[in-house]
C-alpha cells in the first residue's frame, strides 16, 4: 500500500487479481517490480492505459529511480512520453535497430520516420459525417451490483456516421457499459434501443444478428480462441451468419474463404489461416478481429480500445478502418484510455466517472489534460 500510494495507483490489496481490469493489471506489474527492488526496470508499454496525470507521476518516480542508480528500459510507441523520460533512444523497425538518437538531437516526425518509414500516423478526422438516424439510444440505464450502481442513469445517443467516444479511467464503469449494451448483464433498470428497436432484454446472439460489431477490450479473454487457427476465430460471434453458416450447419469453405479475405484486406501477417491464433503478434491478433467485425456490414461498432497493446502500423490500419465505415454511416461507439486517439477519432466525447456520465467535450477544443482532469473528478 506505501508503494500504491507513492506512486499514485489506485490498487485494493484485497482484490483477487482476476477481478482486475487490464489497466489495474498494469499498475499491479509496475508495483511488483518496484516492490523486489529491481535494478533494472523493462517497462512494456507502460503508459497504455493511463491517463496524463498517472503518467505524469510515474515518470515523475521513474526519474527518481534513475536518479537512485536504477536502470529503466522504456519502450513505447508514444513518441512524445519517449522524448519526455529518456535519455538515449533505440529505434527498432521489424526487429533490427534501424536508429540510434538522444532526445535532444532528434524530433518526433524523424522518430515516426525511422519507426514506420513515413509520417506518424494520426487519428484525426476533418469532415463531419454525422446523419439524422439514431442507431444506439440508452435511456436511463441502470445497472446495480450488490449495493453499488455501477451504471447509474446512462443517457446516450450515437447517429449513423457517428462516433461517440467515452473516456474514464477504469473501473468507473465502461466494462458494465459495454456488457450492458451486448446483452452480456441484465440492466436493473432503463431502455436500450437499436434502430428504434427495443432490445433491452434481447440475448446477445439476437443483438450481433441485429448488427452490432463488437472489439472487446481484451483480445486473449473475449475476442479470440487462441488454440484455434484463424479460419474458426473468423467465425466467432458470426455462425448464424454467411459465409460462416449455411442454414443451420457452419460453412467451413465460406469461413476459409473469407478468412483469406481478411487476411489480405487488413494486412494480417500470418503463414496461413491454419495457424493458431496465439501465432500472431497482438497487432495481427487484432487486425483479424476488426476484420471479422467489420466484415457482415454492421450498422454499431462497439469498440473497446482498438488499438491498445498494437504496433504503429496496426495502429494506423485500425484507425483507417474506424474511419472509412464512419464515413460508410457506421455508428461507432468508442471506449479508449488513448486520449489522443480518443480526441483524433471522436465526433463528441462524453467522460464517465462511477458510472454517470460526467461531462461532455467538443474534440476539436478539449485537451488531453482536460479529459484526464474529468475523468479523475478534478475539473471544477
Amino acid at each position: 500500500m506505501d508503494l500504491c500510494a507513492r506512486f499514485g495507483f489506485d490498487l485494493d490489496p484485497d482484490v483477487l487479481v482476476e477481478e482486475l481490469g487490464v489497466a489495474a493489471r498494469q499498475r499491479l506489474e509496475v508495483v511488483k517490480v518496484l516492490y523486489r527492488r529491481a535494478k533494472v526496470i523493462i517497462l512494456d508499454e507502460p503508459t497504455a492505459v493511463l491517463v496524463p496525470q498517472e503518467v505524469e507521476s510515474l515518470f515523475a518516480n521513474l526519474r527518481d529511480l534513475r536518479a537512485s542508480g536504477h536502470s529503466v528500459l522504456f519502450i513505447s510507441h508514444k513518441l512524445d512520453e519517449v522524448l519526455a523520460i529518456a535519455d538515449d533512444i533505440t529505434v527498432m523497425r521489424r526487429g533490427t535497430t534501424v536508429g540510434e538518437a538522444k532526445p535532444g538531437e532528434v524530433t518526433k516526425h524523424q522518430l515516426a520516420e525511422l519507426m514506420v518509414g513515413s509520417e506518424l500516423p494520426s487519428p484525426a478526422t476533418t469532415t463531419s459525417t454525422v446523419q439524422e438516424t439514431v442507431m444506439l439510444e440508452l435511456r436511463g440505464v441502470t445497472l446495480v451490483e450488490g449495493e453499488r450502481a455501477v451504471l447509474d442513469g446512462i443517457d446516450l445517443a450515437i447517429r449513423k456516421g457517428e462516433v461517440l467516444g467515452i473516456a474514464g479511467v477504469e473501473g468507473n464503469g465502461q466494462t458494465e457499459l459495454v456488457e450492458a449494451i451486448m446483452g452480456l448483464v441484465r440492466p436493473t433498470g432503463g431502455t436500450i434501443l437499436l434502430g428504434g428497436s427495443d432490445v433491452t432484454t434481447a440475448s446477445t446472439r439476437a443483438r450481433r444478428e441485429a448488427g452490432i460489431g463488437y472489439i472487446p477490450e481484451d483480445r486473449h479473454r473475449h475476442g479470440l480462441l487462441l488454440d484455434s487457427p484463424l479460419w474458426e476465430n473468423r467465425i466467432l460471434g458470426h455462425q448464424t451468419r454467411p459465409p460462416s453458416a449455411r442454414g443451420p450447419w457452419i460453412d467451413r469453405r465460406g469461413a476459409r474463404r473469407d478468412t483469406d479475405r481478411i487476411v489480405e484486406q487488413y494486412d494480417v501477417r500470418t503463414p496461413s489461416i491454419d495457424t493458431n491464433a496465439r501465432a500472431l503478434s497482438g497487432g495481427n491478433q487484432q487486425k483479424l478481429i476488426v476484420g471479422r467485425e467489420m466484415s457482415d456490414e454492421p450498422v454499431l461498432l462497439i469498440a473497446a480500445h482498438p488499438t491498445r497493446g498494437v504496433d504503429v502500423g496496426a495502429q494506423a490500419a485500425i484507425w483507417d478502418q474506424i474511419r472509412t465505415a464512419r464515413r460508410g454511416g457506421l455508428a461507432v461507439l468508442l471506449i479508449s484510455a488513448d486520449l489522443d486517439e480518443l480526441i483524433g477519432l471522436s465526433d463528441t466525447i462524453r467522460v464517465i466517472l462511477r458510472g454517470r456520465m460526467a461531462g461532455t467535450f467538443a474534440p476539436g477544443t478539449v485537451t488531453p489534460a482536460e479529459l484526464g482532469a474529468a475523468m479523475t473528478g478534478g475539473r471544477d
